[in-house]
């Protein structure tokens, strides 16, 4: 009984320790999740900052682009967001003012503090003080404390001021720098004692960087700004005196009036010398013009200084410079004006004159604004010029009254040309007007050429049973013996006295405008006849000399005018077409796959820009063409066409452009006997028509017709733009079935990429099972090799072990790689420690440096750590890169080395570096492609599949780092992998 009752008491007891192992257990089960639930709540919190941090700088980009040029939104914007994420009390934002610095903005700041930052918005930063310190270290510097900071205990008054009406007692600053230069500084103040966290620093310091964008992109707006209105008041300038040639005081005003503007003056007055005196010429602005604008030319003054020096004179405070100028300080005291800046009007080195600017408050004039006003200096001396020069010449051309009417009618007639760019007629008439005015002519014809006939697009005074005769028949065919026809064929000068005794050189002019005398002036270009000018005379006499060389001199004015308008008319379409196109290039780079909006905009622009009334687009479609595009047809007409495709033929013109490959025009389908479409063009009430096939390979794929209501053939330019239009729809069809193409390969290629992967995956199964049981098996024979009575056949064994082991090996990357490339590899990261993941891997890697008689060395920074990441992926790659060392590598070293990057970026690197055979620039080039190796040589020698450092890298870089390479043949070669680090203990 005795024994039983001591084996009870033992069960007892083991029951107890058996229950109180059980609640071991269960603490232990609990400390985890509690360590758990505080890194999910510190992760979470991690997550809410980052995410406000992305929307704080989300809002700043948005204020920046929204407010371009504007920097008072952008900083309000930075101040409120960073106050409010470092947790602050308010914010202020410094730029730089030489060795100063002024307050360009405040965040909620004490109402107090802030009208004493207003009162003094420049401050010279003591020595010792937070904003002192990140200017001249020109990085974030912090206060915990600012009653402890030397400022504040050496009584600076702009801390000491800050700290009493802002209340503040921490305070972190933050420099603005561009290229190492400081702009500013960002203040952000709290209003209790304490540090600002890492975090808060770089938040603040990438809120910095982008005030600092937005400054550059506010100075580089401002600039291009300011350089926008000296270009335009300079064209305004230049149109005032190109219109008012000799209008001296509109030009003079408009100079004043510019000057004073964009060189923010508060007034401009240009004065002109008369011998000792500067008088006045113009003036703009709100100072008084009073007794003044008598000055001498003086060294007294400062525009009389300006004139004798004939240079610039910049006063920055006349006020004070008494003993400079004597004379002009008293003026400018009673006037006002403080800051002077005068530029001599040189002409031939010799002063004419001066431009005066000036301010009433004490504020230089800066060097682009002096530039842009010696500019105006310039040209005011140009216009002086100009009305001194016309003037002279008035006075010589007033001696004779013949030579003044004829200088006057050919100024007349260039300020027509001048003033009426791209219009003939004008011209033409004022011509005819002066020639039939000077040579005492009773009217006049201006006719240009077209193939053997002429038509007449000007007249003046002409006889209206004439002009009516003209309208019915505004083309003239010369007879034998007209003067048309003799001008044209000698190309000179018609000279007939009496129409009535050479009847045939006039006989319409004779009959409908009784002409009697005539003088008929050939228009020649480079010796082409293109037109001619006739002035006629309803009394029997010849013209003279003088008369004939001034209607020479007028017909040359014509053929400038002409070839001018011709010019500009050329200019234009050309432009017109280059805008067309354009449009059209940006509807397709908009629209590239929308191909009905890029026909539809193809088919309008070519309508408009060829003057045609309708036009359509057919394009290809299966074996039949069907018309994707119509502009300016009927209803009536449209449901006639209907749906119905195009048959190439040659009985209209879409089919003949289709069956030939070329262009076709036909200037009256009626008059064409090839032409069958008699319906259509009835209802479609077109005459000519033009169509342009769009090419492919020179196959036809589809045309662009263009038709008109009227027999007008349209011109060789037309018909190169249409088939540039054509072109262009070739090219948009083109897009559009090669983008389909694509769309439907990518489509095959995904399928195609589907199915490998799971044929992969399949096969991967089925051949793993099989050598996992072979594996087994033989590892098993090997070990009871006695048992079982296989001694001899251990060697073979270990053969098919060591096969089948690589094998698997191969099939499981080959199994990672399809996994990355179909997106189906899932990482699972969790925080590990990593020196004993390292441990572990060289535990493993031992063995492998073994093969080859390596020597394995590890060098673990202390305290290296813990790492968010997948453990076993990282094993992985650690391994990959430690066996391709060993297996490359015979009798050297083999290292592991891993640290933290100390440069603030947070990396854990990993290199693995050997002495092994190294490799050739070309070698590292392809060395993490798939299935590629050094060479043929070196697979054959070591072998591999070159997989592994494919997938090395694409695991790598899916845990967000990357794997890279330095090698040197014969010495060895360095992997490393970087990770970003998200976890540090």
């Amino acid at each position: 009984m005795a024994r039983k009752g001591a084996k009870s008491r033992t069960r007892i007891t083991g029951l107890r320790s058996k229950t109180t192992k059980a609640r071991t257990q269960v603490d232990r089960v609990r400390e985890p999740r509690v360590e758990l639930d505080k890194k999910l709540e510190a992760r979470t919190r991690e997550l809410s900052e980052a995410r406000e941090q992305q929307a704080a700088t989300s809002e700043v980009l948005q204020v920046i682009s929204s407010s371009p040029g504007e920097l008072q939104p952008v900083f309000q914007a930075i101040l409120a967001n960073a106050t409010r994420l470092c947790e602050g009390k308010f914010g202020t934002l410094f730029l730089c003012e030489g060795d100063a610095f002024r307050v360009a903005s405040m965040h909620n700041a004490p109402l107090a503090y802030a009208k004493a930052r207003t009162r003094m918005p420049i401050h010279r930063a003591h020595r010792g003080t937070a904003l002192w310190r990140a200017a001249i270290a020109k990085r974030a510097t912090q206060v915990p404390d600012i009653t402890k900071e030397q400022g504040y205990l050496e009584g600076d008054p702009f801390v000491v001021t800050a700290v009493t009406l802002g209340g503040y007692r921490a305070v972190l600053s933050v420099p603005m720098l561009k290229e190492d230069t400081l702009i500013g500084v960002i203040n952000i103040y709290r209003q209790e004692v304490g540090p600002f966290t890492d975090g808060h620093i770089e938040l603040v310091s990438s809120f910095a960087k982008q005030a600092v964008i937005a400054i550059d992109n506010t100075r580089l707006l401002n600039e291009l700004r300011e350089s926008l209105q000296q270009q335009t008041a300079t064209a305004d300038v230049l149109k005032v005196i190109s219109r008012s040639t000799f209008d001296l005081q509109s030009v003079l005003n408009t100079l004043t009036e510019s000057a004073a503007r964009l060189c923010n003056a508060y007034d401009a007055v240009i004065l002109l010398r008369e011998g000792a005196v500067l008088v006045f010429g113009a003036h703009y602005g709100p100072i008084p013009m009073g007794a003044e604008i008598g000055w001498a030319v003086s060294r007294g003054n400062v525009v009389g200084r300006s004139v004798v020096d004939c240079k610039t004179v910049h006063v920055h405070d006349v006020t004070s410079e008494s003993d400079e100028f004597p004379e002009g300080q008293a003026i400018a005291r009673r006037i006002g004006v403080r800051t002077l800046l005068s530029f001599p009007l040189l002409r031939e080195k010799e002063a004419i004159g001066t431009l005066l600017l000036r301010r009433t408050e004490v504020r230089p004039f800066t060097q682009k604004q002096i530039e842009l006003a010696e500019t105006f200096a310039d040209q005011a001396v140009i216009a002086i010029e100009n009305v001194r020069l016309f003037e002279a010449e008035q006075e010589r051309t007033q001696e004779l009254s013949e030579a003044l009417e004829r200088q006057t009618a050919t100024s007349e007639v260039l300020r027509v040309i001048s003033s009426s760019p791209g219009e003939l007629e004008p011209v033409l008439q004022t011509m005819l007007a002066n020639a039939v005015q000077i040579c005492g002519a009773k009217f006049g014809v201006t006719s240009l050429r077209e193939g053997d006939a002429f038509r007449v697009i000007a007249t003046h005074g002409a006889p209206s049973a004439f002009v009516e005769q003209r309208r019915r028949e505004p083309l003239i065919r010369p007879t034998p013996g007209h003067n048309l026809e003799r001008m044209t064929r000698t190309k000179d000068v018609v000279h007939v006295p009496d129409i009535l005794a050479d009847p045939e050189s006039a006989p319409t002019l004779a009959k409908f405008g009784g002409a009697k005398a005539l003088v008929n002036v050939p228009l020649l270009k480079d010796g082409d006849l293109i037109g001619s000018i006739v002035i006629f005379r309803q009394e029997v006499g010849p013209f003279t000399d003088k008369q004939i060389e001034l209607v020479k001199n007028f017909a040359a004015q014509a053929v400038i005018a002409i070839e001018n308008t011709r010019l500009l008319t050329e200019l234009r379409e050309s432009l017109q077409q280059q805008t067309a196109t354009a449009d059209v290039l940006k509807v397709i780079s908009r629209s590239a796959f929308d191909l009905k909006s890029v026909l539809q905009t193809l088919v309008e622009s070519a309508a408009r820009l060829c003057d045609a009334d309708h036009a359509t687009i057919t394009r290809q479609e299966g074996t039949k063409f069907f018309r994707a595009a119509v502009y300016g047809y009927s209803p009536e007409f449209l449901e006639y066409i209907g749906a119905s495709p195009v048959q190439p033929g040659r009985g209209t013109v879409h089919g003949r452009a289709l069956l030939e490959g070329k262009v076709i025009h036909i200037p009256d389908v009626l008059a064409d006997p090839d032409y069958t479409w008699v319906e259509a063009q009835k209802l479609g009430s077109f005459r000519t028509i033009l169509g342009v096939p769009m090419l492919r390979d020179g196959v036809a794929i589809g045309g662009l017709t263009l038709s008109r209501s009227e027999v007008r053939p349209f011109t060789d330019k037309q018909i190169e733009l249409v088939q540039t239009f054509a072109d262009q729809a070739a090219i948009a069809i083109e897009n559009v079935r090669l983008f389909d193409e694509i769309q439907d390969k990518n489509r095959q290629l995904a399928e195609a990429s589907e199915n490998k992967s799971q044929f992969v995956s399949s096969m991967s199964h089925e051949l793993r099972t099989p050598l996992n049981a072979i594996i087994g098996l033989t590892e098993m024979m090997v070990k009871n090799a006695a048992r079982f009575g296989t001694e001899k056949a251990q060697e073979p064994l270990q053969r098919v072990n060591r096969a089948g082991t690589h094998l698997l090996g191969l099939i499981n990357q080959v199994l990672d790689l399809s996994k990355i490339e179909a997106g189906k590899l899932e990482l699972n990261p969790q925080t590990v420690q990593l020196a004993p993941l390292i441990n572990e891997v060289i535990g493993t890697a031992g063995q492998l440096a073994e093969q080859n008689k390596n020597r394995l060395v590890v060098e673990v920074q202390e305290n290296l750590g813990a790492l968010t990441v997948d453990a076993m992926r990282l094993r992985q790659i650690l391994l990959n890169l430690l066996s391709n060392a060993c297996k490359f590598t015979k009798a050297g070293e083999v290292k592991l080395a891993a640290r933290r990057v100390s440069n603030g970026s947070n990396i854990v690197e990993f290199a693995v570096s050997d002495t092994g055979i190294g490799m050739t620039a070309e070698q590292q080039a392809k060395l993490f492609e798939e299935f590629s190796q050094a060479d043929a040589t070196t697979a054959q020698r070591f072998g591999g599949t070159g997989l592994g450092l494919a997938i090395t890298r694409k695991l790598a870089r899916m845990m967000g780092g990357d794997v890279t390479v330095a090698s040197e043949p014969g010495k060895g070669s360095v992997f490393t992998l970087r990770l970003p680090g998200g976890a540090e203990h």
